[in-house]
């Protein structure tokens, strides 16, 4: 089967400081990489550096093509932002019907839902539409970063049945 993701010798340095070095693996199609361990190291530098948004050394070689949806571990919303969930997605150019089913799927069946203001919902439903946003356009490949931070544990049980079959 062909490799969806190798990385060689990766090394990210941050600050002077070495946060990864010498890390190597290949992923193919189907495959499940799970990355353990404490606050600080350096889990999110990794997710970080194979999306390509922090510089490093080394090679990371996507397959030629590959949709990546991406949920980071935190976004800082501003409150009195007056966008929508609707128009949240609207900015990646996706219409309301393909964002309902996209939100059933995390557990939003609720079509009112969409006309709600983004930083006047819980914790838990803005993970969850992040989760969204990330599946919305088919990805091949899901990078999470702690997708369930702020979700209830029943939901958060629910999640991991999904993704893991």
């Amino acid at each position: 089967m062909e490799n969806i993701l190798r990385v060689s010798n990766l090394r990210v340095e941050l600050d002077n400081a070495v946060i990864l070095k010498n890390l190597s693996f290949e992923l193919t199609e189907g495959q499940t990489l799970v990355i353990l361990g404490p606050n600080g190291a350096g889990k999110t530098v990794l997710l970080k550096s194979l999306l390509g948004i922090l510089p490093h050394q080394g090679e990371i070689m996507w397959r030629q093509g590959v949709r990546i949806g991406y949920v980071p571990q935190r976004v800082p919303l501003n409150k009195d932002l007056p966008i929508t969930i609707e128009d949240f997605f609207a900015l990646k150019g996706i219409p309301s019907d393909a964002v309902s089913e996209v939100l059933k799927l995390v557990g939003i069946p609720d079509s009112l839902f969409l006309k709600k203001q983004l930083g006047l919902i819980s914790s838990g439903q803005f993970q969850r539409v992040l989760i969204a946003w990330a599946l919305v356009k088919n990805p091949n490949v899901l990078l999470f970063d702690e997708p369930t931070a702020g979700i209830d544990i029943g939901r958060e049980i629910k999640f991991f049945r999904h993704t893991h079959g």
